[in-house]
C-alpha cells in the first residue's frame, strides 16, 4: 500500500498542541516530512522555551503516524528553534529599577555515553574531498577484522555517503521508539541516507540537524559495541561542535591529503577538537602516493609527507599513509570496500595497520590506572 504525504498530514492534523489548542499541522510545526516505501520521517519544531516539555507531544505524533495503515516505521525528531529571539524581550524601561537576579553558573555536565557502547571515535576532516568517508568505512571494517564489535554512524546529514559506500538501499526497521541499525559486513550501520532518496536535498536548519544527530546516537539499538565510528561531516561548524561537546568521544582521527590547502584545514580540525577537550588519535595522509596499476611505479600527485610533517609540528601521532590506487575508488563506488573485497591487498593492509594503531590507543585509554597500596 502506497502512503502519501497527505495521508500522513491528515493523521498529524488530529494531534492537538496542548498550549495553543490547535493542531500541529495548523501551526506549521511539522517540517521536513519524508514518506518513502512505508517509512516516514519528520521534524516536530517547537518554540525554544518548550523544548524538553514537548517530548510527549513528539511521541503522540509518532504514535499517530504509526497508526496509519501501511506505515512501517516512523522517525520523529524534536527540535526547539527560536525564530524571534527579541519577541519576548521587554522594553528596557520596565527593568531599569529592578535588581538583576543572581545567576548560579555551574559547569556543564559531562556528555552522557551510549549504553552498551564502550568507545566512540570520530573520523573527521577540515574540508571535503579528502576521502574521509572512505577512510571511516575501511577503518570500521578493519577494526571488525581485529575481532571488535563495531558500529558506523554516518553523521553527515547534508551529504550522507554510507548508503553508496556499503551498497545499502533497504530501510531500517523500528519498534516505534528505537531504530534498528542495518547490518553489513559485520558492522551495525545508520545514516540519514537510509531514510531519504539519494538525490533528495536535506534543507534543514542547524537545530534540526543537531536534533537528528542526537537521535541517531541515542535512539538506535547500537549495543553491544566495542567501538562506534562516527563519519563526521566535513569542516568545523555546528554539527561538528554538537558532537564534540555532547558525545563522550575517546578521540578523533583527522584525515587529510598531502597538499598544503588540505593541511591548512586539517590543522583547523585539530584545533577544534583540542578546544573541546577531545584527544587527537592521529593524522592520516590519504591519497598519499599514486601507484600505477600497470607498471607499479609511485607518483606524488598531491605531494607527499605533508601530513606526517604537520603531525610532528602539532605534536600529534601520525597514523599512516593510504595510497591513491584505482581499486580503492572502484570498490567504494561499487559498495564493496577494499577491506572486504580485497582483504589481502596492500591498500587493505594499510587500513588494517591503521586500525591496529587506533585499537591499541583505545585499549590504553580504557585501561584503569594502577592502584598503589601502602602496607
Amino acid at each position: 500500500m502506497t502512503i502519501s504525504r497527505d495521508t500522513v498530514l491528515e493523521a498529524l492534523d488530529q494531534v492537538i498542541d496542548p498550549v495553543s489548542g490547535r493542531s500541529v499541522v495548523q501551526q506549521d510545526m511539522i517540517q521536513g516530512l519524508v514518506v518513502k516505501d512505508g517509512h516516514v520521517g519528520f521534524v516536530l519544531e517547537v518554540p525554544a522555551e518548550r523544548g524538553a516539555q514537548s517530548e510527549p507531544l513528539r511521541k503522540i505524533c509518532e504514535a499517530m503516524v504509526l497508526g496509519v495503515k501501511g506505515v512501517k516505521s516512523v522517525t520523529a525528531v524534536l527540535t526547539a528553534h527560536e525564530d524571534h529571539p527579541q519577541a519576548a524581550a521587554q522594553p528596557q524601561h520596565q527593568h531599569e529599577h529592578r535588581p538583576k537576579p543572581a545567576v548560579n553558573r555551574q559547569a556543564p555536565p559531562p556528555p552522557a555515553g551510549i549504553p552498551g557502547v564502550k568507545n566512540i571515535i570520530a573520523v573527521a576532516s577540515g574540508k571535503g574531498g579528502v576521502g574521509k568517508s572512505t577512510v571511516a568505512v575501511n577503518l570500521a571494517l578493519s577494526l571488525s577484522r581485529l575481532g571488535l564489535k563495531v558500529g558506523l554512524l554516518d553523521a553527515d546529514i547534508y551529504g550522507p555517503s554510507l548508503p553508496r559506500l556499503l551498497n545499502i538501499s533497504e530501510k531500517p526497521e523500528s519498534d516505534g521508539h528505537t531504530l534498528m541499525p542495518i547490518l553489513r559486513h559485520g558492522l551495525k550501520t545508520m545514516s540519514i541516507g537510509f531514510l531519504v532518496k539519494e538525490d533528495e536535498a536535506m534543507i534543514w536548519r542547524g537545530p534540526m540537524v543537531q536534533s537528528a544527530l542526537t537521535q541517531m546516537l541515542s535512539d538506535v539499538a547500537w549495543a553491544p559495541l566495542d567501538v562506534l565510528v562516527l563519519d563526521m561531516p566535513p569542516g568545523t561548524g555546528d554539527a561538528q561542535l554538537t558532537i564534540a561537546q555532547r558525545v563522550p568521544l575517546k578521540g578523533a582521527v583527522i584525515v587529510s591529503t598531502p597538499q598544503d590547502i588540505a593541511l591548512i584545514d586539517a590543522r583547523k580540525g585539530v584545533t577544534m577538537f583540542n578546544k573541546t577537550q577531545v584527544p587527537i588519535l592521529g593524522l592520516i595522509e590519504n591519497m598519499s602516493m599514486f601507484v600505477c596499476p600497470d607498471c607499479g611505479s609511485s607518483h606524488a600527485i598531491f605531494g607527499h609527507g605533508g601530513a606526517r610533517e604537520t603531525a610532528e609540528k602539532l605534536n600529534v601521532p601520525f597514523l599512516g599513509e593510504i595510497p591513491l590506487v584505482p581499486r580503492i575508488r572502484e570498490t567504494s563506488d561499487s559498495g564493496q570496500p577494499v577491506s572486504v573485497s580485497a582483504p589481502d591487498s596492500a591498500e587493505a593492509k594499510a587500513f588494517l595497520d591503521l586500525a591496529k594503531k587506533v585499537a591499541a590507543m583505545l585499549e590504553t585509554a580504557s585501561r584503569a590506572a594502577p592502584k598503589i597500596v601502602i602496607e
